[in-house]
């Protein structure tokens, strides 16, 4: 009999805690590290949310999926258009097993809203808008789960100076999805159960600061302090709970999609645009207003950005933008002189900065959908690219879209336990694009030759 699998996805789960700082504290976890193998997971360029989780469960890279963040530029036009589940065009784990007559159970796996058909079940991620939506499928789920849990909770808002009710709402949410994911688990038929638990990663950046005494606004003897290790040890407790329910025959994987550290800052990236003569607008705007929003001078305009963990750079092109200004001749010119000013972009102070700047045809297998021109890790992502606008300087203390103490860092966990075998060793060089690959051969289903990635032996 083929093995079953069982993914438990914790977004934003940061190996430097998971495997040190709180290891011993996480006994379940610690059990899965010293039984089966783990190590850190390097995440995909960009580490983020969207795309990350569907990197890792279609083995494509972001060029290749069309998905380079939650929103994109709409058919290199001026307007965005916001990533769902519509986008993903390639076949992921649950859909290449169904081929086998596998069932799957997909819970909360960005992007799955709106729900497309499984061999199984699947309930929708944190982008839902709301539990009046079809979030499942099939669609009579949606009534059964209700019956038994209530209505649905995809997110909770933290981006709020409201701590105290950030803390209860992710409880609140996080037990429901363990007691959702537990009964689909018991109830359910499946060969292969993967869910995703975003509630981490609003932890994360709500109270990093409070924890981290290496973080530039460290709240020294707070009430805080203990958030987010507490979080980290319900969740151990909650995949305590799913590992006494299922049997041996089911291999587990504990995996995350990025880590995170403590955010610096905000780099205002159009800001800069403008102070270096490649980003006009024809009236002063208002402090922090979006650059969507601002009146851009397109026909002065050689290039503009946009914000969030990583900076996207567009160059207005002659021909490809509808007010294009850059003929196409000077593309690269231009691209070359922007990635070396980038390169030499410094702190505050005059420190350096580690920053990286990546071209998308260097990086990708494919390039599809709407792509950046480049991509920009400042200051190794401690610093955030704030796209908005009206500043009197390029460097905000906090993020300009709303409280966040936390970025995210390039590398994720990856723990793969099997209660039949003991082996309790790290593995080294482990990436995102080999999770897929590893499923379908501990299932015996035959790897893709489209896929990217390798399965990871042990």
């Amino acid at each position: 009999m083929s093995k079953k699998v069982l993914i438990i996805g914790l977004d934003c789960a940061a190996p430097e805690l998971v495997f040190e700082k709180f290891l011993d504290e996480l006994p379940n976890i610690k059990k899965m590290t010293n039984h089966g193998v783990f190590g850190k997971l390097k995440s995909c360029i960009p580490p983020i949310t969207i795309p990350a989780w569907m990197v890792m469960m279609t083995s494509r890279d972001p060029g290749t999926l069309g998905l380079y963040g939650f929103r994109h530029k709409k058919s290199y036009s001026y307007d965005v258009w916001i990533a769902s589940s519509r986008n993903i065009k390639h076949k992921t784990i649950w859909d290449i097993i169904s081929e086998k007559g596998l069932k799957s159970c997909v819970v909360g796996v960005p992007p799955s809203y709106p729900p497309k058909p499984v061999n199984g079940c699947l309930v929708s991620c944190f982008i839902t808008p709301d539990a009046t939506k079809d979030y499942t499928y099939p669609p009579e789920l949606k009534k059964e789960l209700e019956e038994q849990f209530g209505e649905y909770i995809f997110d909770v808002e933290f981006r709020t100076e409201k701590r105290d009710e950030v803390l209860e709402k992710t409880y609140e949410m996080t037990k429901q999805h363990f007691e959702v994911i537990k009964y689909l688990i018991k109830e359910k038929d499946w060969n292969f159960f993967t869910f995703v638990e975003i509630g981490l990663d609003r932890i994360h950046h709500s109270f990093w600061k409070f924890f981290d005494k290496k973080h530039p606004k460290h709240v020294p003897n707070n009430k805080y302090e203990n958030v987010v290790k507490e979080y980290y040890k319900y969740l151990d407790q909650r995949i305590g709970e799913i590992l006494n329910i299922i049997d041996d025959n089911t291999i587990v994987l504990l995996v995350s999609d990025h880590g995170a550290k403590g955010m610096k800052g905000a780099f205002c990236i159009n800001q800069w645009l403008m102070r270096e003569g490649y980003l006009k607008l024809k009236t002063e705007p208002e402090r922090g207003a979006r650059i969507e929003e601002s009146q851009i001078d397109w026909s002065k305009t050689r290039a503009w950005g946009w914000g969030g963990y990583y900076a996207r750079i567009f160059i207005n092109v002659e021909g490809r933008e509808p007010q294009g200004t850059v003929i196409p001749e000077d593309y690269e010119k231009v691209l070359d002189e922007l990635i070396e000013k980038i390169k030499n972009i410094k702190g505050e102070n005059g420190e350096k900065f580690d920053n990286k700047v990546y071209n998308p045809e260097d990086i990708y297998e494919e390039l599809n959908g709407d792509y950046p021109d480049l991509i920009v890790y400042l200051d190794d992502l401690y610093w955030r690219s704030a796209g908005t606008v009206g500043y009197d300087t390029l460097y905000l203390p906090e993020n300009d879209t709303g409280p966040d103490d936390a970025v995210h860092s390039e590398y994720g966990v990856f723990i793969l336990y099997d209660p039949t075998k003991k082996s309790g060793s790290e593995l080294q060089n482990l990436n995102i694009l080999d999770v897929a690959p590893t499923v379908l051969s501990i299932m015996e289903v035959p790897i893709p030759k489209e896929m990217l990635g390798k399965a990871i032996t042990w």
